[in-house]
Parts: C-alpha cells; sequence; structure tokens
C-alpha cells in the first residue's frame, strides 16, 4: 500500500474538522469528504475515492464510528480512530488500529498518518 493521499475525516465538531483539514492541507494530503455522523460518513465510504480516514470514536447524539469503522476495514481502507479517552474506549475488532489522540496536534496527525503506509 503506499502512503494514503485522499483522507476522509469524520468529526462531529465543526471547528475541529476544519483544523483537521487545515493539517491535511499542509501535509498535501487531499481530503476526499468531511462527514459529521454515521450515515454521512457510510455514504461517502460507500462513494468510494477514500485511501485513508481520521475517526472520532464519539460522535453527536451518542453515536459511536464503529459501523464505519467496519465498512472500511471491510474495503480494506486504513483507518485512525480519534479519542480523547483511553484504548478502552475502542470496540475489540479496531484494537489493533492506530490511535490519534486529542487535542491534535499537526505533528501528532503527521506520525499517525505515517503509520498506515504499507
Amino acid at each position: 500500500m503506499s502512503f494514503p493521499e485522499r483522507i476522509l475525516i469524520v468529526e462531529d465538531e465543526p471547528l475541529i474538522a476544519m483544523m483537521l483539514e487545515d493539517f491535511l492541507d499542509a501535509l498535501d494530503k487531499q481530503v476526499a469528504g468531511t462527514a459529521d455522523s454515521v450515515a454521512d460518513a457510510l455514504r461517502l465510504v460507500g462513494e468510494g475515492g477514500i485511501d485513508a480516514a481520521i475517526l472520532d470514536v464519539n460522535l453527536r447524539g451518542g453515536e459511536q464510528s464503529w459501523p464505519i469503522a467496519d465498512a472500511l476495514a471491510a474495503a480494506d481502507i486504513p483507518f485512525l480512530l480519534a479519542t480523547g479517552g483511553s484504548g478502552d474506549t475502542v470496540a475489540d475488532d479496531h484494537r489493533d488500529r492506530p490511535l490519534l489522540p486529542k487535542p491534535f496536534t499537526m505533528d501528532g496527525v503527521e506520525k499517525a498518518l505515517s503509520k498506515l503506509q504499507g
């Protein structure tokens, strides 16, 4: 696998999503889409054109990103799990995925994305 270029952002806080978009732009990556809910993200995954994703684990309204993670895993698309909590909040099926701890930094995003290259 090559280094991911088109990144899906799943984040329910608009300011954080915009910050991630800026970080990705500074890292010469393309934003493949931004979603703030499971339904929106699943639609974007289904449309294709995604090399990797950054998933906020806990979304607004009590939603969690596990259906998105499952869809990405089934499509063999690598992803990071963004969380402010401990690893205990990660579903067992996805404990081997790289974590991107909050608060985000550009260096942290770059290092986490580098773990996705094969």
